[in-house]
């Protein structure tokens, strides 16, 4: 049965996106509100579908199917289950966050709230595709709004950055694209649900996993295909640091489970050991690098990286605790890092400084926002009690005990590394940042204010409920993952 509460999230903030551009004599307040109220609305669905989602049952839910291109079986397919639901309940709760973030952009007010709610509708529209050209649709949709939104309102490099993502972005769209050919040309189906798998024999499978795989790979990001994210992040406004660590990153790890594993979970099986390996070498060169930034930004963005790595480590261990854990780590990594994002754009924007041999003593003069960073820093590297401890030791545990190959125990410990690194960089940006003597510089400039509190505590809360009770999502999660082993 359609319900339509699909429908109404992903094309919620896409309508606000087109009323916002085009209707005229729009105020500049009146703007930020409707962003907020065609973001907070599909925010709202999104709870209430968690909320009433059948754990007991699991499987695809509240699924819509129309059909759409009927010569070549494509249809407008929309569907949740245990993977996507937490994915879409972040990505909307991200999405209405942006918009109190954003209060302060001045530039270009309109077109900059309409390429954001064009962002989230789109990032929205990957997770709950079960069509195969639907999900390619929305893939390369947002990488439109991403481009005008790190070009027109980032700092630095902005076009260099930009343009770069765009690169790498077409270059894995490309990827797709001929995935979704071979795909359909295989199957004779577009669904991502019911297409016949079982006849393909296996060397006709390998193609087409990695195909798909190396789009997906780009997104992520993984080493060495991680070069556009530094750069993006580096230069992109707030806003648009979070939702790209907190959203669009995961559709890299989502593509993974939903159509790599999924569909070819023997090709999986079998080239396992490489990508355990790269995940690894992710994760340590991740933190290693981490540890000679200087930019706070981008020394957030390679902590991204790195923690990327232990989310391809956790799907390719291909079993039940591992895979849940890397689902969850994409969704305590999205609240995290959102959260550090937003704290740092709040040093930048308050100091106007971001190198962090420049900063220092600020806890006495900014004291909410030191405490709130810090509470992210901590919960980024696994301090047990928050989210990030959960997601990892589940990581760690499912990939040390599971069968898929026997040098995956050795592997996984040398994973161990890049939370001792973690450890080192992200203390040392705290104390480099709020710590040491105050400097004078500094005095008067302003704390979090009352609208920053509310996105703020709103992140701590969910990383501390998270942390002490994990069960409210991997009880979701848990009943709807490909894995292969217990």
């Amino acid at each position: 049965m359609n319900s339509g509460y699909l429908s109404a999230i992903v094309f919620l903030p896409i309508l606000g996106a087109v009323l916002i551009a085009f209707v005229p004599g729009l105020s500049e307040r009146l703007i930020k509100r409707l962003a907020l109220v065609f973001t907070a609305v599909p925010f709202a669905l999104a709870v209430y579908l968690f909320v009433i989602f059948d754990r007991a049952a699991g499987g695809m839910q509240f699924v819509e199917k129309v059909a759409w291109i009927p010569a070549i079986g494509a249809s407008y397919h929309l569907g949740v289950d245990g993977l996507s639901l937490p994915l879409v309940l972040l990505t909307t709760l991200l999405g209405a966050l942006c918009i109190p973030i954003s209060w302060s952009v001045h530039e270009r007010t309109r077109e900059y709230f309409a390429w954001l709610l064009l962002l989230v509708g789109a990032i929205l529209g990957v997770f709950v595709s079960l069509d195969m050209l639907l999900f390619l649709l929305f893939w390369e949709v947002e990488v439109i709004p991403m481009y005008f939104l790190i070009s027109i309102w980032g700092s630095g490099r902005r076009e260099y950055s930009a343009l770069k993502y765009v690169l790498y972005t077409l270059l894995g769209g490309a990827f797709m694209l001929a995935g979704v050919l071979v795909f359909y040309f295989t199957t004779g189906s577009m669904s991502m649900v019911d297409a016949n798998l079982g006849g393909i024999p296996l060397t006709a499978m390998v193609p087409l996993f990695w195909i798909l795989m190396v789009a997906f790979l780009i997104k992520l990001p993984v080493f060495p295909l991680h070069t556009w994210l530094p750069d993006a992040h580096t230069d992109a406004p707030t806003a648009v640091s979070v939702i790209l660590a907190g959203s669009l990153l995961k559709m890299g790890g989502y593509g993974m489970i939903r159509i790599c594993i999924t569909m070819f979970p023997e090709v999986a099986e079998r080239f396992a050991p490489h990508l355990v390996s790269l995940a690894v070498v992710g994760v340590v060169y991740g933190a290693a690098v981490t540890l000679r930034q200087t930019d706070i930004k981008r020394l957030i963005a390679y902590s991204s990286v790195s923690h990327m790595g232990f989310v391809l480590l956790g799907i390719f261990a291909l079993s039940t605790v591992s895979m849940t854990g890397a689902a969850l780590q994409m969704f305590s990594h999205g609240i995290v890092t959102g959260l550090m994002f937003a704290m740092a754009g709040l040093v930048i924007h308050n100091t106007h400084q971001r190198d962090l041999s420049r900063l220092g003593g600020l806890a006495r003069q900014i004291p909410v926002v030191a405490v709130v960073f810090s509470i992210g820093g901590l919960a980024s590297l696994g301090l047990p009690l928050t989210s990030g401890f959960v997601a990892e030791v589940m990581v760690y545990l499912g990939s040390f005990s599971s069968p898929v190959f026997p040098g995956i125990k050795a592997l996984t410990l040398v994973a161990v590394l890049g939370v001792v690194l973690a450890a080192g960089y992200i203390l040392w940006m705290i104390m480099r940042t709020f710590y040491g003597p105050v400097k004078d510089e500094f005095n008067g400039v302003a704390d979090a204010s009352r609208t920053d509190k509310i996105y703020i505590y709103v992140l701590v809360v969910l990383i501390i409920v998270i942390g002490i009770y994990p069960a409210v999502l991997t009880d979701v999660i848990r009943g709807s993952l490909p894995a292969l082993f217990p």
